[in-house]
């Protein structure tokens, strides 16, 4: 039977077992599995060796793997090795994280973060809500159920299939990379997917087609040898925080672009035809800014918005720190003030040469007795994949056949690194595909995932499938 005459019946399981998924992907969300905080190692292991043993029910050889740190899940279905090698099936790799971020501040939540519930959102959608709900468990789990769906109707895989599932990607995936580096030829497939990014509304789909790159910094200003006392020495002591607050205010002009020379060397505009395109979406302030209490872009004004928040390289503050920060007054002139800056970069930028050019910034602002000290920690390059590719095409006609509206190609003003050491690693390229909204409150109190992008994120891969099973292999 071909693969299209399959193809109902797997969706029409999928409509019929649904419940069963959703208490399955409760479960999982109901282990407190918080990479940041050591004292949930325990509960990051019970994730990973709770998920091995579910994809191992489908027939994948799955092992629990270790690494520096919390441990991987490898998993893999290969059809056309036990057919000796004949078939010239795809071989892909699925990639996802078990792993989520802290839970403060919990008072904020309107219920228990890890006891999951499908509940009514204001507009009438219907929700999951729990950590991790969408990022990325929900997410991840519409891969596994389409996969459980194929086995169960016809007995086997479309393609064939490694999984791998990380446990550290909330802190970096510092020990994954480095994991993947010692096993890249077990590793090796012809592309990757991932579902961790988002739909463009909550009823078109999207693939992500460019991923901005990330460079986060740490600034220390160091002036006296101590604090001081701002009766006896405010006027004559230098100010760590007016130093650094006017070298951070100085990184923007009135047009909001970013100062730092070379910043934007190498930086490219957006061809005329997917400009035009972004245009049609006609990204409003209104529509993206208004829910968040804002109304007017930050960014670069001769820019549209959806090129601020999705092709244009970023300087943020993350945070500041300085001098007497408790309850009540204190006078001091602090002998020190530190700041967190990120950078989101596009394709054309190097962040060890946009590390540089920052701290090259920063000491060229120094008065004297004053000295800057740097620390310095994530850094991923952009990426930017080929609109054309096979893999995307396919997935692209299965995602609108499921949602019935044409299928939206965009960027993505966010940065998963591991895109990238697969393309250097592996050399492969990666398909994102995901089904997170923008009101999901990912990294916030009262995560969320529509029911509806869980139900029909898993009938979209269980096309997605079979799309790439008709693709003739490289």
């Amino acid at each position: 039977m071909s693969i299209a005459a399959q193809l109902q019946s797997v969706l029409d399981r999928i409509d019929a077992d649904f419940d069963n998924s959703l208490e399955r992907l409760f479960t999982l969300l109901r282990i407190k599995s918080i990479s940041a905080d050591p004292a949930f190692a325990a509960d990051c292991k019970a994730a990973a060796d709770h998920l091995a043993k579910d994809i191992a029910t489908l027939g994948f050889a799955t092992e629990v793997r270790p690494t520096a740190g919390h441990p991987a899940i490898v998993a893999k279905a290969n059809g056309s090795e036990a057919n000796g090698g004949k078939d010239s099936r795809p071989h892909v790799l699925f990639y996802g994280h078990y792993d989520v971020q802290p839970v403060d501040p919990l008072n904020l939540w309107h219920r228990p973060p890890f006891e999951p519930v499908v509940t009514d959102h204001a507009d009438g959608r219907k929700i999951i809500v729990a950590r991790g709900a969408e990022d990325d468990k929900g997410q991840l789990m519409t891969f596994v159920e389409a996969c459980r769906a194929w086995k169960q109707v016809t007995g086997s895989l479309p393609v064939d299939i490694t999984i791998v599932i990380e446990g550290e990607e909330e802190v970096g995936s510092k020990n994954f990379v480095p994991f993947l580096e010692q096993n890249k030829e077990e590793f090796k497939a012809d592309f990757a997917l991932i579902c961790d990014t988002g739909m463009w509304d909550p009823n078109t789909p999207a693939i992500t087609t460019s991923l901005r790159g990330l460079l986060y910094e740490e600034v220390w200003i160091k002036a006296a040898n101590r604090d001081l006392h701002s009766g006896l020495f405010g006027g004559g002591a230098q100010n760590p925080i007016r130093v650094l607050t006017r070298i951070l205010g100085g990184l923007f002009d009135d047009d909001g672009r970013i100062t730092i020379p070379g910043f934007y060397d190498g930086v490219k505009d957006l061809p005329p035809d997917i400009l035009a395109q972004w245009k049609k979406l006609d990204l409003t302030p209104e529509r993206f800014l208004k829910p968040i209490g804002l109304s007017v872009p930050a960014g670069e004004k001769d820019r549209l918005l959806i090129e601020q928040v999705s092709s244009r390289p970023t300087c943020d503050v993350n945070g500041i720190i300085g001098g007497y920060t408790g309850e009540g007054s204190k006078t001091v002139i602090p002998a020190q003030a530190s700041a967190k800056v990120s950078f989101r970069l596009v394709e054309g930028q190097d962040p060890v040469k946009i590390r540089k050019a920052f701290r090259d910034y920063v000491t060229a602002r120094l008065p004297k007795d004053c000295s800057a000290e740097f620390g310095d920690h994530s850094s991923a390059p952009a990426i930017a994949l080929d609109w054309n590719m096979k893999p995307l095409a396919a997935a692209r006609r299965a995602l609108t056949d499921e949602w019935g509206k044409e299928t939206i190609l965009f960027g993505s003003g966010a940065s998963i690194p591991i895109v990238a050491e697969f393309k250097n690693t592996l050399g492969i390229d990666t398909v994102l595909v995901g089904f997170g909204l923008d009101d999901d409150n990912i990294h916030s109190p009262n995560e969320k995932y529509d029911l509806k992008s869980f139900h029909k994120g898993i009938r979209s891969w269980a096309r997605i499938l079979g799309a790439l099973a008709e693709m003739p292999k490289a």
